[in-house]
């Protein structure tokens, strides 16, 4: 029997390795950008062509590469970063494994040109497929200068699965801000299609999380600031009032290495509990420094995935720390010293006993009497039959005329029931509507109407719309859909843009506020069509812009309320799902009398 057990090729298991190292541009961003980290760059640049499909360019001023290095970094498990199995529990770098470059190259065309600082002349390496096909030396600066071409140009089938060019922008963004969060003393710039999206500057870490995501979220962050021997714990955590249903900036990071992590994730909503509404998300940017000993990095390709020996306990300090931190923005104020023009306060002597304060009674006093009583002295004559005192004849709820009346269809005269529910008769029974779902079911019909854009409300002050990044571009992208909403937004460059209109009847409502939540809303639709998106902000506004629970109507307002009701294409269900109306039987209502 012949053996059938051989030794894959190099390009075989270098593509095996891609499959699981690099699935995306944002992908080979995150490799080549942490690699230029590790070789102690000060200042990163990263160059993109369509979202990364055509062209990735990582430049940096690190320490470079020499020759013999140049070629050997692509080689399979080759790396500077560690030497035996041990140092895998005492990481001190962002890679380790030696698989990123040869994935890279294995699936792409790569350029490298390299140079260190004791030789004059660097290094031009050319790789397509895993095979090296040029080598020359190049005169170059200091550090390293990737460029990645046609990703993905041997694997039809992956480059046909990418996601259009906005998607992939967006996670080449998210890959970006999890790194430039952890080095605030490096500066980053990041351009596509040469549009500078990023220029920052190296600064303090809340001048970068600023820089990211506007200024206002400057507003509502609170320091941590922790340090136990067994772990430091560092960053910001958001005011309760900064909480939002999505869209919530959520980072967690340990040993300079973002991290996903449900459990302490839970720690800190626990927090949050009894201060936000359920469902709402806290903004946070938490730094763990933990000893490399005691956690694993090493058990998911992507390293976002980390296992810690002492999660309860990191779990507790996490609490605590983030306890604290709203403890002290939530303090009382010190106490005002200004005395002048205000009362005497008298200051407490343990010697001094105080008079017990006199309590005159008019035991003959009747709230109930329209004649007050002349003497005080004389004890009250008590009525033996008080019972009947209590024995009147109730007034009818409904006057006879009404409940004579036949309602046939509808009953012209609605009630109201504590500012949310509209009852009305009908034809069937009581028909009970909820006056919030029914007003959202009546504007988002009203909003996606295709013929007829809706009218601006232009406003006396405009406002500033402050965006990060991932959201200028989407907004650029849903600017016609919000148009035809009735927004009027005017860009004003660095992520603002000026909001100088808004949907007639929504002039009450925050446009910030407003336009952020339908911005939030939409994550998960950044690669649907145009009528899918135009649909969802149709019915966020919607949302936002209907009548609150408890605001109190007139029986007209009611009564035109259920008429736009009974107009819309589906009277019993909100868009998402909600129930608007229900009918009481007629039968189901004499059965509670007994009749």
């Amino acid at each position: 029997m012949s053996d059938i057990i051989q030794l894959l090729p190099d390009s075989v298991a270098n593509q095996i390795a891609a499959g699981e190292v690099i699935q995306r541009p944002a992908s080979v961003i995150k490799e080549l950008v942490e690699n230029a980290i590790d070789a102690g760059a000060s200042a990163i640049q990263v160059i993109v062509t369509d979202a990364g499909r055509t062209n990735i360019q990582v430049i940096d001023n690190g320490k470079g590469m020499s020759e013999t290095d140049a070629r050997m970094s692509f080689e399979r498990h080759a790396t500077s970063k560690i030497r035996k199995a041990d140092d895998l529990f005492n990481l001190h770098t962002m890679g380790f494994r030696g698989e990123a470059l040869a994935s890279i190259a294995a699936v792409a065309q790569v350029e490298l040109r390299t140079r260190t600082a004791a030789t004059e002349l660097g290094t031009l390496i050319n790789v397509a497929g895993c095979k090296v096909t040029n080598q020359e030396p190049v005169s170059c600066p200091v550090g390293s200068n990737f460029k990645v071409e046609n990703l993905f140009f041997n694997v039809p089938a992956r480059r046909k699965f990418l996601k259009t060019n906005a998607t992939e922008l967006n996670n080449i963004i998210t890959a970006f801000e999890r790194i430039v969060l952890v080095y605030p003393e490096i500066s980053f710039t990041l351009s596509n299609n040469d549009n500078e999206l990023m220029n920052l500057r190296a600064g303090s870490l809340k001048q970068r999380i600023v820089d990211l995501f506007g200024k206002r979220i400057s507003q509502d962050l609170l320091s941590i600031n922790i340090d136990t021997s067994l772990c430091k714990i560092t960053g910001f955590v958001g005011k309760p009032e900064s909480a939002k249903k999505k869209g919530a900036r959520e980072f967690f990071f340990v040993n300079g290495r973002y991290m996903k992590h449900p459990y302490f994730h839970k720690a800190v909503m626990n927090v949050f509990e009894r201060l936000v509404p359920s469902g709402m998300l806290v903004p946070y940017f938490i730094y763990f420094d933990v000893n490399p000993n005691d956690i694993d990095v090493n058990i998911h390709p992507t390293k976002t995935e980390i296992k810690f020996e002492n999660e309860q306990a990191i779990w507790q300090i996490l609490t605590a720390a983030v306890n604290d931190a709203i403890g002290k923005f939530c303090e009382v104020s010190a106490i005002d010293f200004e005395t002048e023009g205000k009362p005497e306060m008298p200051i407490f002597n343990p010697v001094f006993e105080g008079e017990m304060p006199q309590v005159e009674l008019h035991p003959t006093y009747n709230p109930f009497s329209t004649t007050p009583s002349s003497s005080p002295s004389v004890t009250p004559k008590v009525d033996k039959n008080w019972q009947q005192l209590y024995a009147r004849q109730e007034a009818p709820l409904f006057p006879e005329e009404q409940s004579q009346l036949e309602i046939i269809e509808k009953s012209p005269t609605h009630y109201q029931y504590k500012g949310r529910f509209i009852m009305t008769a009908v034809k069937s029974g009581l028909m009970i509507i909820d006056q919030h779902r029914a007003d959202i079911r009546i504007r988002y019909e009203q909003y996606l109407d295709n013929t007829h854009p809706m009218q601006t409300q232009r406003v006396l002050f405009p406002e500033v719309l402050q965006l990060s990044v991932a959201e200028e571009l989407f907004v650029q992208k849903i600017q016609p859909e919000l148009e035809h909403l009735g927004f009027e937004l005017t860009p004003m460059g660095q992520g603002s843009f000026a909001v100088n209109g808004v949907p007639a009847g929504t002039e009450g409502l925050d446009p910030i506020t407003m336009l952020k939540e339908m911005i939030g809303h939409l994550d998960e639709y950044l690669s649907s069509s145009g009528s899918e998106i135009h649909k969802q902000l149709a019915l966020s506004l919607a949302i936002q812009a209907a009548l609150p629970e408890g605001q109190v109507l007139s029986n007209e307002e009611m009564e035109s309320l259920i008429n736009r009701l009974f107009l819309c294409q589906n009277v019993n269900y909100t868009p998402h799902g909600k129930r608007i109306t229900h009918i009481l039987p007629q039968r189901d209502i004499e059965t509670l009398f007994g009749t």
